[in-house]
């Protein structure tokens, strides 16, 4: 019994931290569902399509782009509740971020793999590292929120989410 609470008393406190940092699932995220005491409503990985949905078994498509990892939970249980479970007890957890981009005066531009912790400065050394002609200043990251699009001056020290944009500049000099 004291096993069963602390795992669940684990699983509770990992879901509120990825809920604090305010992270949204969105395309290209990989999750996991699981359903305690239901495998066959458990799936073990699937990967947010570019609509931002899944297929869920016996409710269908699920938009969960846009959502915190609570919210996902409560979704799924919302739609099982009543006429499959009593009381189903879910956990959505991430596998895999979605990846960010860098693009501009890099060696290697292109996508890579979320990790995190990750940084600009990160970020700069998986792409290859900076060019002779990049500017170690000017440098901007594209970030979708609920509200849209936003372009941010960071500096090499500046936090990256998955799904972000990174452009470094050119230095003139």
């Amino acid at each position: 019994m004291k096993w069963w609470i602390t795992c669940l008393w684990l699983l509770s406190a990992s879901v509120l931290a990825n809920d604090a940092s305010g992270y949204l699932l969105g395309p290209g995220d990989q999750i996991r569902i699981q359903v305690f005491g239901e495998p066959d409503l458990s799936i073990s990985e699937i990967r947010l399509g570019e609509s931002g949905t899944i297929n869920y078994p016996y409710l269908g498509q699920l938009k969960l782009s846009g959502l915190k990892l609570s919210q996902a939970e409560q979704l799924i249980h919302k739609g099982l509740k009543g006429d499959y479970l009593i009381n189903p007890s879910i956990s959505v957890s991430i596998v895999e971020y979605r990846p960010f981009f860098i693009n501009g005066e890099v060696r290697r531009p292109g996508g890579y793999p979320f990790q995190p912790g990750l940084t600009v400065r990160k970020a700069v050394a998986l792409a290859g590292g900076l060019t002779e002609r990049a500017s170690s200043r000017d440098i901007t990251l594209t970030r979708k929120t609920s509200q849209g699009e936003r372009i941010i001056d960071v500096s090499m020290a500046s936090e990256v989410q998955p799904g972000d944009s990174i452009y470094i500049e050119d230095s003139f000099f």
